[in-house]
Order: structure tokens, then sequence, then C-alpha cells
């Protein structure tokens, strides 16, 4: 049988609002019929926190140390919680919801989508598994995190390597379109990572982020050699071609679509309106 074509874009390295107002016009133009399922690769310029739509910035975030790294800042239109995007392939997928390939529910699409994850970290030698909790316990954590950090704990489906996180998902369906973005980790820098969340005092950032080294990995910590981004981004391009079942057609976007990408960039995802709302 023949695998199906989806669209495969590198956009580089591109501004947090470029990034969320890209993946949110793809979903769209998916919706509208005009594009296929597309895979996209992107990085961050410059490094970024994101936060989940339905995090409360003001409670939650340290903005002042934002601002001493001189990271940017974003809500994304997904869920989850906040994510240091910065040595990091990060991906989206854009597929109908009712597309043979996924399964109705929003955890068991996951699975799916996370299959070429999966098989990404296995081009790079890497024995990635499925992290599903094991008891009620670890499911209600789930539901009610303790911590404002995304790397803090693994939901259904995302990525371990020997127990501990190595890749964060978020997703959203809108428009009859499912929408699913995460960070493959490369390298990660803790100690920045916990200055930009707030807590109810210093024994407990320090506890929290002891335990972290515990609950999460980054691929260079593991990996026998380091992997350059190079290396990463080829190993994925064909982890998601093999786990999605697919063949790749490149596409970039015309100047038309460019234009409603930056349009939109300007209109919510730079402003203070959408990025500050909660």
């Amino acid at each position: 049988m023949d695998k199906e074509t989806w669209y495969f874009i590198n956009s580089g390295t591109r501004s947090p609002a470029y990034n969320m107002a890209m993946d949110e016009m793809l979903l769209s133009w998916n919706s509208e019929g005009s594009m296929p399922p597309v895979v996209r690769f992107y990085g961050w310029d410059p490094p970024t926190l994101s936060v989940g739509y339905f995090q409360k910035v003001l409670k939650e975030i340290n903005m002042e140390a934002v601002k001493k790294h001189n990271l940017g800042f974003v809500r994304r239109p997904t869920g989850g919680r906040g994510v240091l995007h910065d040595k990091e392939l990060t991906y989206s997928v854009i597929v109908p919801e009712d597309h043979p390939l996924m399964p109705a529910s929003v955890t068991e699409a996951y699975r799916v989508i996370s299959e070429g994850i999966l098989q990404g970290f296995r081009h790079l030698g890497l024995q990635a598994d499925f992290s599903v909790p094991k008891t009620k316990e670890e499911e209600a954590a789930l539901k009610n995190p303790r911590s404002s950090v995304c790397f803090d704990a693994s939901s259904w489906y995302e990525l371990v390597v020997e127990g501990r996180k190595i890749a964060g998902s978020a997703q959203t369906r809108q428009k009859g379109v499912i929408l699913q973005h995460g960070s493959i980790i490369l390298d990660i820098n803790e100690d920045q990572l916990f200055d930009l969340f707030n807590y109810p005092s210093e024994k407990v950032r320090e506890r929290m982020q002891r335990a972290f080294k515990n609950k999460a990995v980054a691929i260079n910590e593991i990996a026998e050699q380091p992997i350059s981004m190079d290396e990463l981004t080829a190993a994925f391009h064909k982890g998601f071609a093999e786990g999605l079942n697919v063949k790749w057609k490149k596409y970039t976007v015309s100047e038309e679509e460019e234009k409603q990408i930056l349009e939109l960039a300007n209109k919510r995802y730079n402003s203070a309106e959408w990025n500050f709302k909660r």
C-alpha cells in the first residue's frame, strides 16, 4: 500500500511569536482543506520560555528572571506547563481529527504521534520508551501537577529513558484539527530553568531542583558521544516518517502565507493581552 504524503517544513530558528503563529496558521490551513497533514521542525531566537494556555503567569512565572536571562516569552495555544526552549529541536504535527491514523481520544492520539519521536530516539541509539502511569497516585499527579515546570513530570505517552523524561509535548484540538507540538531537549541549563518560576521559599526551590535530576534528562547527558543539532534533526526527520508511516514532501510557505503568519504573530502572540491573559 502506498504511503500517504505529508508536508515537511523546517522553518529554522524564528521568534517566539512567529513560531506560535505559524503553528496556528498551519492548523487553520489544514482545517480549510488547503494543506495536507504537516510535520514542522523549528528553533527559537531568542531562547524562550513558553507557558501553557491555562497557566497563571503572574502567579507562576518570575518575569524579572525571564528579562535577566534575556529570554523571549510567549503563551502557547496548547495546554501544559512552562518550557524553556533553547538547545532543542521543537516539532509540531498538524493533522485532521478524523484522519484514519488518529484515534478519537486525546491520550491515544498522543501515542500515535509520539511513535515518530520514539523512532527518532532509536535512530540516535537511545532506548526510549513511552511513559504510562503505573499507579492511581501517579495518574492523579498528572491531573494536578505540583510544579509549573513542564519537564518535572511525564504525562501519558511522553518519552522517557531509564525512567526520566526526555521529550515533552502538548496538544490542542481546534476547527476539527489536532495540533501537537513539543520539545526534544539536546542540552538543558537547570539553574536557568529553575530561576524562571516562583516558589513559596528558596528551600522549596532547592528541593524541587534536586528532585528534577531524577525526573528529566537531556539527550547529551546520556548519549555515548555529543549529538549535534544536524544529527538530531536528521534522526527525527526519519523517525517521524517511520512512526507515522508517511513520506515527505518538502514545503516552504508562500509570500502570502508568510504575510498571514506575521500578521497573526503581531496581533496575538506579540501582545500582552494574549501572553498575560491569566
